[in-house]
């Protein structure tokens, strides 16, 4: 069978697989979306434990309204068709909630907000980018997990803020969306720091949030927002970044309404684990190796112990990082990088530990515009095309071997 593989944003790998080593090709659910102006007006119209949003915004309070970055396929652009002209004239800051991540490009900004409303934003200078290391910081107190909220005094200091996020698995926080755009997304490096050390727990894993120590302590952490007014418009998307569902009103309130629905979508159901795993990190969660991770994160709960988990990911600008990479490079075996990690903890090392744990299980095995040097250094071995990967694959794990394919792995969590 020939099998079409995204590859960044228009382009695609082909590759060939024996239909007698194919379980299957795992993509998200399929559900009915319809029209997403309805979806999002009803929402809009219908919050939960908050009053309607033309109601929110009916007075001169200056808005404060917190966007995710570009490494998430966030419908912001959709959403704000349905909602800027009603703020377009208000005092209003757009904060981009990077959390760690760098400033969004130009073209990710027109992805974002569309063309035209980001033409608009940045001649009015209404955008800020978050820089968790750099803006000014305001300190609002901690978790009981002693996490120390210093937020960007804009967020901080707001009075009425407007949260636009999306729902999905996330690899150590449970799911993504609801608080996140607090914590990480608008927290000071120090805060950040402290929040994901706790993803070293073996607790801290996709779809867990009751135990989960990172989403714990980042819902512990908002009651610092008491004396800020949030209205918060959460979304689930289809595969193929479709609006799905939208939920608005109370920031939590939101967030847990939408986790059902995002099971709906991204919860896979396999016959049985295989040998191999094509995991796939589509655009644009494909940006770098520090994103794409979440396709090998996911991937390797459909891999066999001793199996071989292929990512796919362009890899769009690089590594990620410094932390990351210098610590997985430091190391020349997975096991040595979990021991340096064992002394000292800082931001990013999470995402090697993760990633030497499935070393610890299987092979990665990496398709990328990395260079062979990069890959091996991060304990990938390094490829620029998936079919000799395959190829490779199944003449090591022998001609009966079985493959699982997942082209959207970033967002698919499969469970037998």
């Amino acid at each position: 069978m020939q099998i079409p593989i995204q590859y960044g944003k228009d382009s695609y790998l082909k590759v060939n697989i024996d239909d007698k080593n194919l379980i299957g090709i795992f993509n998200p659910n399929s559900v009915s979306t319809g029209n997403y102006e309805f979806i999002i007006n009803k929402a809009l119209s219908n919050p939960i434990n908050q009053e309607s949003f033309d109601n929110f915004i009916n007075d001169n309070e200056k808005i404060i309204i917190l966007v995710n970055d570009g490494t998430r396929p966030t419908p912001t652009a959709k959403i704000l068709s349905q909602i800027y002209p009603k703020i377009k004239d208000k005092e209003k800051i757009f904060v981009i909630a990077n959390g760690c991540h760098r400033d969004p490009t130009d073209d990710e900004y027109e992805m974002i907000f569309s063309k035209e409303i980001f033409l608009e934003l940045k001649a009015k200078n209404e955008i800020h980018s978050h820089n968790s290391k750099n803006d000014d910081m305001t300190y609002l107190g901690e978790s009981k997990n002693k996490t120390q909220m210093y937020l960007n005094t804009i967020v901080a200091t707001a009075k009425k803020v407007i949260v636009i996020g999306s729902v999905e698995p996330h690899y150590f926080a449970g799911y993504t969306g609801g608080r996140k755009s607090f914590l990480p997304g608008t927290a000071s490096y120090e805060t950040i720091t402290q929040n994901h050390k706790l993803a070293l727990s073996h607790d801290a894993r996709a779809l867990k949030l009751e135990g989960n120590p990172v989403h714990e302590d980042m819902i512990d952490a908002m009651k610092v927002l008491k004396n800020i007014d949030i209205f918060s418009i959460m979304s689930v998307l289809d595969s193929q970044h479709q609006i799905y569902y939208v939920s608005c009103g109370d920031l939590n309130d939101s967030f847990y309404d939408c986790i059902e629905k995002a099971d709906e979508v991204f919860c896979v159901k396999i016959p049985k684990k295989a040998d191999i795993v094509i995991s796939v990190a589509p655009y644009p969660m494909d940006i770098d190796l520090y994103q794409a991770q979440k396709a090998l994160d996911n991937g390797k709960l459909a891999m066999k112990d001793g199996g071989i988990l292929i990512m796919v990911a362009m890899c769009r600008t690089g590594i990620g990082p410094d932390t990351f990479f210098k610590l997985m490079s430091s190391a020349n075996t997975p096991q040595k990088v979990l021991d340096k990690i064992s002394k000292e903890y800082k931001l990013g090392y999470h995402k090697a530990a993760k990633m030497a744990e499935i070393s610890l299980r299987g092979e990665t095995w990496g398709v990328t515009d990395l260079s062979d040097e990069e890959m091996r250094a991060v304990h990938l071995k390094p490829y620029h095309d998936l079919q000799p990967a395959i190829n490779d694959a199944i003449k090591q794990k022998g001609s009966n071997a079985s493959v699982i394919v997942l082209p959207a792995g970033s967002l698919s969590v499969p469970k037998v």
